[in-house]
């Protein structure tokens, strides 16, 4: 079995029963604190890699070996 076959499997009934696993570890208050952090890390992670690709165009523009001709 393959991990495509593995996540095309899981269901709405797998999703919920996670849901309140995590409902029961966690509890109400926390869960929202715990999405805005997980939320706000993925939006400082996307900052940050365009922020790399930005140097990294920036970079190869002005280092172009094809330029120096």
């Amino acid at each position: 079995m393959t991990l495509s076959t593995v996540i095309l499997s899981i269901s709405w009934q797998h999703i919920l029963i996670v849901a309140l696993i995590l409902l029961l570890l966690f509890g109400g208050k926390k869960i929202p604190e715990l999405m805005k952090g997980l939320g706000s890390g993925i939006k400082e992670f996307k900052d940050a890699v365009k922020e790399e690709d930005k140097k990294k165009d920036s970079s190869s523009t002005t280092n172009d070996p094809s330029q120096n001709l």
